[in-house]
């Protein structure tokens, strides 16, 4: 098998915690090159992950003609920028959520993908999840009926104030980091955007929303719920993930579950017939899932499970939610 030539724009965090395991574990990808602010750093990485070469400039990395796809890691407010750069010098970007600030820019972003004939994927590694596939497939077959109600959250520690998601200017906030999780979630399963939204936050002395609530509307009476917060004890890594979803016949609940998580799954499933079962699914690294479908639509022709027209609804709700709280 062919493998996709990759290039990886910065030395974030998340690479280093999640992205590093998912590319070496993806059999389609051969890690060629990265990029960081300075050499040295770049070259570090270089060493410790197994990357050919190593750029002291993004903009190095983007010349490099071997490079077939770039994952970028980068700022939220960087995210517009360099995916432009990228596409326009032919190279598949999959790129961090959210993916633009907002959705007249990703708008821009996926246009600049279509003219030069290249894919642009937004990197929702637990969208790939056959956990969350299978839910869905609940949903589709009708086991809990007509979708009444539905809601998710995610919701964890707060954190220093030095850390850019504490930041309004590097476009920090719950919503941003952890309501695109929740809201992602529903649009889902819901396969669709919601026509109204009633959102509330409450807003720290930095100016950004530290917790949201929002209550969904959708067309026939559907309604939804989401929850994201920072608000957990501050720099201690601990996440609250969960959803449910009832319908006119039942209700599929979380069990053991998170939104990145690998591993055996479960979640409950009840019917007013009588069912009540616990389920399990064995989730592999969702980010090696993401990095093998980008790379098998670019040789083998899919289409991207985070499409353009997810995104970009996506992304419209995220602006209608911060346009409610006033952000």
């Amino acid at each position: 098998m062919e493998k996709i030539k990759w290039g990886v724009l910065g030395t974030a965090y998340i690479f280093e915690r999640d992205m590093a395991r998912g590319m070496s574990l993806a059999h389609n990808c051969e890690q060629v090159a990265i990029a960081g602010r300075s050499l040295e750093k770049a070259k570090e990485f270089q060493e410790k992950y197994g990357f050919l070469r190593a750029y002291g400039s993004y903009q190095e990395l983007l010349e490099d003609e071997e490079i077939e796809a770039v994952y970028i890691p980068l700022p939220n407010t960087m995210h517009y920028e360099w995916t432009i750069k990228a596409l326009q010098k032919g190279k598949h970007v999959l790129c961090e959520k959210p993916l633009a600030p907002s959705a007249a820019q990703a708008r821009e972003m996926f246009q600049a993908a279509q003219e030069n004939h290249v894919f642009l994927m937004e990197a929702f590694a637990y969208q790939h999840s056959p956990y969350i596939k299978e839910i869905r497939r609940v949903i589709e077959e009708g086991q809990i009926g007509e979708v009444r109600y539905a809601e998710a959250a995610l919701i964890t520690s707060d954190y220093d104030h030095s850390n850019i998601r504490m930041r309004k200017g590097t476009l920090g906030g719950c919503t941003y980091d952890l309501g695109v999780y929740a809201l992602s979630f529903l649009q889902r399963m819901m396969g669709t955007a919601p026509a109204n939204i009633h959102a509330l936050s409450s807003i720290s002395e930095e100016g950004i929303d530290t917790y949201t609530t929002a209550i969904l509307e959708y067309e026939h009476g559907t309604k939804g719920h989401i929850d994201c917060g920072m608000v957990l004890e501050t720099e201690k890594n601990a996440a609250l993930d969960r959803f449910q979803i009832h319908g006119s016949r039942g209700s599929v609940t979380s069990v053991d579950f998170g939104f990145n998580m690998p591993g055996t799954l479960s979640y409950r499933l009840r019917t007013f017939q009588g069912m009540d079962e616990l389920r399990k699914v064995e989730v592999p690294n969702n980010y090696c899932l993401e990095v093998e479908q980008l790379g098998r639509c670019i040789r083998n022709g899919e289409t991207p499970y985070v499409s353009a027209e997810f995104s970009v609804a996506l992304a419209e709700t995220v602006d209608r939610v911060l346009e409610t709280i006033g952000y």
